[in-house]
């Protein structure tokens, strides 16, 4: 039998025996009343680790997004966001279903948002364009290969468009912190709302985090509930992301050293790519190439699974479940492929 090596996403990851363990013990409650203390307690934890009042655990990133774009903006106003990020282009049109609002994309290919262009976009106000009432990132920036913002160059983001809020899709929060050393509070000071998954490389089984004001967290909790998001006994599925963030986040580095070795491996396979490895600076790969969905499925028949993010454009993740004999087994396979013409 062919060997599976599963290198799709980091949400396959599983729950960790002590994951496992704590949520068979855990103390619940009804959190619709807020009576769940583990669920307090998670985010309690989590508000601490990113400098924030408050904070709100949801079911998933994508309504943690959808969250936050509730309680930052007014129907008809205009979200300034990459072009390629999460809440733009993979979460199924849900901004402009839930909130009725518009996007003006930028360029994001480098994984940060051009300075210069969000500025525009804001001065076009006075020219009769939409109000601008938010700013979206992404950190780490998944299309562009995981790349971690750069903190200083988060900073002159936020001095330059001056009250306007920014929300932080920050599902892999974790990993930009663990590959620049930067703490995720510094990454967060200068950012309104902030959402974490715990269900990705952190290994939890369910669940992400949405911080902010006590005010603003108020009205994510309403809005949570409108969203179908309010869950009862869920200190079950909070004890794992305890877990999480107390055992998981140090290990990333793991993640980040396996998926370099990959870089290599896969820039040496496809050179006609023009894939440059040192530009993969945490747990993702990322690289175009004509041929990328047959590339897929050809590896996958070996054993090698990955996925595409568009039609040309190739990903593969590392994560808690991959090993080292696992990249050598890619290694293996990418000694002798050649993806048929």
């Amino acid at each position: 039998m062919t060997r599976r090596v599963d290198l799709r996403s980091d949400t396959v990851t599983q729950p960790t025996p002590a994951m496992r363990a704590a949520m068979a013990d855990a103390i619940v409650g009804d959190d619709g009343y807020g009576e769940d203390p583990t669920v307090s307690a998670l985010e309690a934890r989590y508000a601490q680790l990113v400098g924030k009042p408050a904070a709100v655990f949801v079911p998933s990133g994508v309504m943690a997004n959808q969250i936050a774009v509730r309680v930052l903006t007014q129907p008809g106003d205009v979200i300034i966001a990459g072009r390629d990020q999460h809440v733009v282009s993979y979460e199924m049109g849900a901004s402009a279903r839930n909130s009725s609002v518009q996007f003006a994309t930028v360029d994001d290919s480098s994984g940060s948002l051009p300075l210069d262009a969000v500025v525009e976009r804001i001065d076009a106000e006075f020219d009769h364009q939409a109000h601008v009432s938010m700013i979206a990132l992404e950190n780490t920036h998944m299309p562009s290969g995981g790349t971690p913002w750069d903190v200083d160059e988060l900073r002159r983001l936020a001095r330059a468009i001056g009250d306007r809020p920014i929300h932080m899709d920050g599902a892999r929060l974790f990993n930009a912190v663990i590959a620049t050393g930067t703490p995720a509070a510094d990454y967060t000071q200068n950012v309104t709302t902030v959402m974490t998954c715990l269900s990705k490389g952190l290994c939890a089984p369910v669940g992400s985090l949405l911080a902010g004001s006590a005010t603003l967290m108020e009205a994510a909790r309403v809005e949570r509930k409108r969203l179908g998001g309010a869950m009862r006994q869920a200190g079950i599925l909070a004890a794992a992301g305890i877990v999480a963030l107390d055992t998981m986040i140090e290990r990333l580095a793991e993640d980040h050293v396996r998926a370099r070795a990959l870089a290599e491996l896969f820039a040496s396979a496809f050179p006609e790519s023009g894939y440059d490895p040192s530009s993969c600076r945490t747990n993702i790969v990322a690289f175009n190439h004509p041929q990328a969905r047959q590339i897929i499925e050809e590896l996958a028949a070996r054993g090698v699974e990955g996925g595409t993010v568009a039609p040309r454009r190739v990903r593969f993740v590392t994560h808690a479940q991959i090993s080292d004999d696992d990249v050598t087994y890619v290694a293996e396979v990418l000694a002798s492929f050649r993806p048929s013409r």
